[in-house]
């Protein structure tokens, strides 16, 4: 089963680093939050990638073109003009990088990689966004509840402080904030059938998927798996920060694999 994973914004909100590299290209602990995303599936047992290329497109093509080199020992022998790889660490990864264009919206981007999926199931998600999601228990969701599409639910809480107010204006607690006071959110880690390209119109590059979504919830087609473990969505610095130390001190939560 393959796992498309949506890398092709501007990410401007996180622009510090951005105009360098595409958004899912910014490192937590020295290697990229794709890297970290595609670690999460491959876990279980997920190793086929289709990732959506936009902005900066050709850094994430040179990163995967290098990365064998990058996690192997070398021996350049420059008198036998020959390049000799030791104690490779790669993982058991296929991954297709497809141009989905600069601007293309999502909707967009997935209707581009139709040839790539081969007619199956597929999983989908975004590129600035880790969890520790189990994969086959969202799968087995999905088959049960029969759906086009399942989306990962998770309810996320407020970053403040919360006040209580009572209808005539007075304050009646000044409290620190609960997982209660927040919404529910995507959090991407979608399943979607290859019907879903039934939906994506011919010209679809000015639409966002999350349209597609509530339509399709308007028909019933839509299932929501909730998750109520760790999710961490990389929006700003502040997150990135927020994310590089949870994985420096060794409470990267999204971390199930062995180094």
């Amino acid at each position: 089963m393959k796992s498309v994973i949506l890398a092709g914004g501007l990410g401007t909100r996180i622009s510090e680093e951005s105009y360098l590299k595409p958004k899912p290209m910014i490192e937590i602990g020295e290697q990229p939050i794709l890297w970290h995303i595609m670690k999460e599936y491959s876990y279980h047992g997920v190793d086929d990638f289709i990732i959506c290329l936009g902005y900066k497109g050709y850094k994430i093509k040179e990163y995967f073109n290098d990365y064998y080199l990058h996690t192997s020992d070398v021996t350049f022998d420059f008198k036998e003009n020959k390049m000799i790889t030791h104690n490779n660490h790669c993982e058991n990864w296929k991954v297709t990088l497809v141009d989905t264009g600069l601007h293309t919206l999502t909707a967009g981007r997935v209707k581009r990689i139709k040839e790539y999926v081969n007619g199956e199931t597929f999983f989908l998600t975004y590129g600035d966004g880790v969890s520790d999601v189990d994969m086959n228990k969202l799968l087995e969701f999905h088959k049960l509840h029969g759906k086009i599409a399942t989306i990962t639910s998770y309810y996320f809480g407020q970053r403040f402080g919360i006040i209580d107010v009572d209808e005539n204006g007075i304050v009646t607690e000044f409290r620190e904030k609960k997982s209660q006071d927040g919404s529910l959110i995507n959090a991407g880690y979608m399943v979607i059938n290859p019907e879903i390209f039934d939906y994506l119109p011919e010209d679809s590059d000015n639409i966002m998927f999350e349209d597609i979504l509530e339509a399709l919830s308007k028909k019933g087609e839509l299932a929501a798996y909730n998750h109520e473990g760790f999710w961490f969505g990389m929006d700003t610095q502040r997150d990135k920060r927020q994310l590089e130390e949870m994985w420096d001190s060794g409470n990267a939560k999204w971390k199930k694999w062995k180094d």
